[in-house]
């Protein structure tokens, strides 16, 4: 009798708590990053667009403007919609003209209601392409950003004791080339530093420097790239030691490259990453045949967004990464021809998205 008593009692147990697992409640914010892919308008501006005019290469004009705008629209409000029925709270994108062109993105009637603010700087990127931070002002209020340049010139190709170099040396280097040497002029890495209701989160969004002249000999640009982003985490830290930290971009390079697994030092797995560390979700995506973009036709994941320690806790009290995706619903998809499968692109005839899939994450919190 007293084992039946204490079956019921245990089954009642159970019951009770499994049903107050159930009626846990969280908060979901999606972050998302995508390459808007020459993101420009159809006016003269001082920097190198002449292609993007309607009298140039690409007879850019304005129907075809407003096009591109929509489509990008229709993406950047659906992202992650499967989890939250709300669409990004913050977005990174790359390849964008300058302020203009986004100004006129969030006035997009599918974007409009979400009323997004802009953070954007010039870059001094030969293209005239920069990136930016959307952020939908009811959740994100940012209270500092900052361009921080990526300074790297040709003769740093050549460097093969670079890494045995101290933090004084490079400095000293620098400005020895920074006069000697040609810079290479590409995109600078914009720091976003916000409260994400209420709590405070870094940002920074990235296009690092392309595959231009060859994997192998381009590669040292986006090394350089990595090691300022853990420059700047580091800063950071120095700061607030439980800072949360996001950096996400077109990295040009993928998961398993030099410059993320050791200029960052993003881990694959949670289990890897120690304090101050990384954890890029995105690798293991990678090591399953995932892609958001094809290069060569072959498929690769070079969008990535990568979070810190603090963001693994599952401390489910504060904001947490819960898990990651690519974007890639099949209106977004070329479905004839050579790009069979390929992101689908502006072309002659078409208007479409974009060469490259977005990627997001989700932050998740219990709600009180």
């Amino acid at each position: 009798m007293k084992g039946t008593k204490l079956f019921t009692f245990l089954f009642l147990f159970l019951i009770v708590t499994t049903v107050k697992s159930q009626q846990k409640k969280f908060s979901v914010h999606t972050v998302a990053f995508y390459n808007f892919e020459n993101l420009f308008d159809t006016i003269n501006n001082p920097n190198n667009d002449e292609e993007w005019l309607p009298n140039g290469a690409q007879n850019w004009t304005s129907k075809k403007y407003r096009k591109k705008l929509e489509n990008l629209a229709r993406v950047l409000s659906e992202i992650g919609t499967t989890e939250n029925t709300n669409s990004p709270t913050l977005i990174g994108g790359c390849e964008i003209e300058n302020r203009g062109v986004l100004e006129d993105l969030i006035k997009e009637p599918k974007m409009a209601a979400h009323d997004y603010g802009i953070v954007h700087f010039d870059s001094p990127d030969k293209r005239g392409i920069d990136v930016a931070l959307l952020y939908q002002k009811k959740h994100f209020k940012p209270t500092s950003y900052v361009n921080i340049p990526l300074l790297i010139y040709k003769k740093d190709t050549n460097t093969k004791e670079k890494d045995k170099e101290t933090e004084e040396d490079k400095a000293d280097k620098d400005k020895i080339e920074a006069s000697a040497g040609e810079r290479v002029y590409t995109r600078d890495i914009l720091l976003v530093t916000g409260f994400l209701d209420g709590e405070e989160v870094n940002v920074m969004v990235n296009h690092w420097p392309s595959r231009s002249g060859g994997e192998k000999k381009s590669s040292p640009f986006r090394e350089e790239a990595g090691r300022l982003n853990r420059k700047i985490m580091d800063s950071i830290y120095k700061i607030n030691p439980n800072a949360k930290i996001i950096t996400m971009g077109d990295l040009n390079d993928g998961s398993y490259n030099k410059s993320v697994k050791e200029g960052i030092g993003a881990k694959l797995k949670k289990s890897e990453v120690k304090e101050f560390g990384v954890y890029n979700p995105f690798e293991q995506m990678a090591k399953e045949g995932n892609a958001s973009l094809f290069y060569r036709d072959a498929g690769d994941i070079f969008d990535q967004i990568m979070v810190s320690e603090t963001l693994i806790r599952k401390d489910y009290s504060t904001y947490e990464y819960w898990k990651a995706g690519i974007y890639n619903k099949p209106y977004m998809i070329t479905t004839t021809g050579q790009y069979k499968g390929y992101p689908l692109r502006h072309g002659a005839n078409e208007i479409g998205f974009s060469d490259h899939f977005p990627v997001y994450v989700y932050l998740i919190k219990e709600a009180k």
